[in-house]
C-alpha cells in the first residue's frame, strides 16, 4: 500500500508512517543557587532543606501526564492527531503511526494535577493555550508545567525520529520573614503581577489582568520554635521589559536588567495583637522568569511593618490598614 501510495502525483499525504519521538524534560533553574544565597547560613540550612522538598514537585525535571497534538502546518493550523500518556519518568519514547506531511507538534506535561491551569483552544495550534483561572484570589500552581513546540517534516519510506524537549512554564517566589521582636498575631502573604495565559506555539505570555495569589506557609518541623516564617507562591512569570519567553539553555538564564516601573509585588498583611492590621506592599523591578526561584528575606518589625533585607525593593506601608481602602493598581 505504501508503495502505491508513492506513485500517485507524488501527494503522500494519506500515507502512514511510523514515527518515533523521544521527549525529555529539561529543567532550566537557579533553585540551588539562589538558596544558597539567600539561605547559607548555618541557621537557615533547615529552612533550606524545607524548601527544597516543598518544592520538588515544582523544580523537577519528572512529568507525570503528557498530552501530545499534532497541527497541519499550512494556513489552517487545525489538529490533525492527539494522544495523551501517563508518563511518569523524566524521558519517554513513544511511536507515533500518522500521515506523511509537514507538521507543528506541540506539547504540555503535568496539566492533570494544576487545578487552575487547563489547556485551552488546543484545536488550532495558533490559538492552543494554557489558561488560568479567573477568581478573586487564586492557589498557587501544584506542578511545573511543561511544554515543547516542534516543526516536523514526516516523510515516507524514512526511518525517522524526532527529540522534543519540554520546557518549564511557570515558576516561584519565596519570602522568609524574621518576626523576632514583633507584635504578631497572624501573617497573610499573596503576590501579585504575573501572567494569566501561555501561548504554547510562540511561547509567549499574556496578561489579561492581575491575579492575586495566595501563598503556602511552609511547616518546619523542629523541637525548637523559629521566629522565621516561610511563605511560598508558584505561577506564571511576571511581565518583563520585553515579551517574555520560555528560557531554553543557556549561559545566564536568571540575568535581567531592573526595569524604571514596579514588574511584581509581595502584598503582605500583619494583624497585630491589638486586632489592628499593617499593610505592607513590597515591589520588584527584576523579572521573575520561567523556571525561577526568587527568594527574599525580610524583617517584620513591632508595627507591623516589613524591611526587606534587600534595598533595592520598594516599600510601600499602611498603618491600620482597611481593606476597604485597598485599590488594586494595575502592575
Amino acid at each position: 500500500m505504501a508503495a502505491a501510495c508513492s506513485l500517485i502525483d507524488e501527494d503522500m499525504r494519506d500515507c502512514e508512517t511510523d514515527t518515533r519521538l523521544d521527549y525529555e524534560l529539561r529543567l532550566v533553574t537557579n533553585m540551588s543557587t539562589e538558596l544558597q544565597t539567600q539561605l547559607g547560613l548555618q541557621t537557615d540550612i533547615t529552612l533550606a532543606t524545607a524548601l527544597k522538598t516543598h518544592l520538588s514537585d515544582i523544580f523537577t525535571d519528572y512529568a507525570h501526564d503528557i498530552d501530545l497534538s499534532f497541527y497541519d502546518e499550512g494556513e489552517d493550523p487545525v489538529r490533525l492527531h492527539h494522544e495523551t500518556h501517563i508518563m511518569n519518568d523524566n524521558s519517554s519514547s513513544y511511536i507515533l503511526y500518522i500521515p506523511v506531511r509537514r507538521y507543528m507538534h506541540l506539547g504540555v506535561a503535568n496539566l492533570e494535577e494544576c487545578d487552575n491551569v487547563g489547556l485551552e483552544d488546543d484545536n488550532l495550534s495558533t490559538k492552543s493555550h494554557l489558561h488560568q483561572q479567573v477568581a478573586d484570589t487564586l492557589s498557587p500552581h501544584k506542578k511545573g508545567i511543561f511544554t515543547a513546540r516542534l516543526p516536523m517534516d514526516v516523510k515516507e519510506g524514512v526511518d525517522q525520529h524526532f527529540d522534543v524537549r519540554l520546557y518549564m512554564a511557570n515558576c516561584a517566589s519565596v519570602i522568609v520573614l524574621d518576626t523576632l521582636g514583633s507584635n504578631i498575631k497572624d501573617i497573610n502573604v499573596y503576590t501579585a503581577g504575573f501572567a494569566t495565559d501561555f501561548d504554547i506555539a510562540d511561547s509567549t505570555y499574556r496578561y489579561q489582568y492581575t491575579p492575586i495569589f495566595r501563598t503556602e506557609k511552609l511547616e518546619l518541623s523542629s523541637e525548637v520554635p523559629s521566629p522565621k516564617l516561610c511563605f511560598v507562591s508558584v505561577t506564571f512569570p511576571s511581565k518583563t521589559e520585553t515579551d517574555t519567553k520560555v528560557i531554553i539553555d543557556t549561559d545566564d538564564p536568571f540575568v535581567t536588567e531592573e526595569a524604571d516601573h514596579t514588574l511584581w509585588q509581595f502584598r503582605i498583611y500583619v494583624t497585630l495583637k491589638d486586632g489592628s492590621v499593617t499593610e505592607t506592599i513590597l515591589s520588584l523591578k527584576k523579572a521573575l522568569l520561567p523556571g525561577q526561584l526568587r527568594c527574599l528575606t525580610a524583617s517584620v518589625y513591632e508595627n507591623g511593618t516589613v524591611f526587606p533585607s534587600d534595598p533595592t525593593i520598594g516599600v510601600s506601608v499602611t498603618l491600620d490598614w482597611d481593606p476597604g481602602l485597598e485599590v488594586d493598581v494595575e502592575i
